[in-house]
């Protein structure tokens, strides 16, 4: 974990938080991610031209990726349909990295260092502390908190696979260009046969605020596909969750959910925990 691959991954983490607020800000959930999803779709074909095909290893890792991540986007339509923004985004981006971590285990064969291994645990600590706290003084809403933790195991699916799949690519831009030409097909298509005539007046309020979305969507991911390249998976996913904490700070500001200190604590084990994987980077 290089000063340069850290960075990375915390501007994705910021960026990710971003356009999930977008996604919770739209009213109707199917229109926002019909738009991001559309919006990815026609970055990655403009890329396309200006990128190296993947090579051939790294196909079915994209086609079974493009399938996970169909099942993440209707995870998080509904946890964002049941749940508010500030307990909803934790709690399905909390429970990623130690996932994470136990699948590189088992499929890539990276067992964290000591260093490491405790930066990860640190931040996993932080990471939990905020979701947590999203979820006092309430009564728990199962359904949400379900959708939102099966949405945690997708995030954990396609980090792997993608981190699998994007080192037997070649190309990192290559890899994320193919993955959102592939996977953001299906919801457009399905919400135009949805809703037929009526489907441009209802993409049309929220066309520019969708696309932003996009932008930000992609931007994100291929910042941590190509930093997926040049350090374990782990560590990565981990930094990667810090989003949560900019996700707190957007439901404080926009949505106005309490901060509060618990999560200025969480915050600390976080940083804390960046300094030990660094150290052991």
């Amino acid at each position: 974990m290089t000063p340069g691959v850290t960075a990375a991954v915390l501007l994705a983490a910021l960026t990710h938080a971003c356009w999930n607020a977008i996604a919770h800000r739209i009213p109707d959930k199917l229109t926002g991610f019909t738009l991001i999803s559309g919006g990815g779709v026609l970055i990655g074909l403009a890329l396309l031209p200006f990128t190296a095909l993947p090579r051939a290893g790294a196909w079915p890792y994209l086609l079974v990726s493009a399938g996970i991540h169909l099942a993440y986007y209707a995870l998080l339509m509904r946890s964002f349909r049941l749940g508010d923004f500030g307990q909803a985004y934790p709690l399905a981006r909390g429970t990623a990295p130690l996932l994470v971590t136990l699948l590189a285990a088992v499929f890539a064969h990276e067992v964290p260092g000591g260093w490491a291994a405790a930066g990860v645990v640190l931040s996993c600590a932080g990471l939990t502390g905020v979701a947590l706290w999203g979820l006092r003084g309430r009564r728990p809403d199962w359904a949400a908190i379900g959708a939102a933790l099966a949405t945690g195991v997708t995030i954990a699916a396609y980090t792997v696979v993608d981190g699998l799949g994007v080192r037997a690519a070649g190309s990192s831009l290559g890899y994320i260009a193919w993955l959102m030409a592939l996977q953001g097909t299906v919801l457009p298509v399905f919400f135009l046969v949805r809703h037929r005539a009526a489907a441009w007046p209802m993409l049309r309020p929220s066309a520019a605020l969708g696309l932003l979305g996009a932008v930000l969507s992609v931007t994100a991911y291929a910042l941590v596909l190509w930093a997926q390249t040049r350090a374990p998976l782990a560590p990565i996913a981990a930094l990667r969750e810090s989003s949560i904490l900019a996700g707190a700070a957007i439901g404080a500001v926009f949505f106005r959910e309490r901060f509060g200190g618990p999560r200025i604590a969480a915050a600390g084990l976080l940083v804390v925990g960046i300094g030990l994987m660094l150290r052991a980077g």
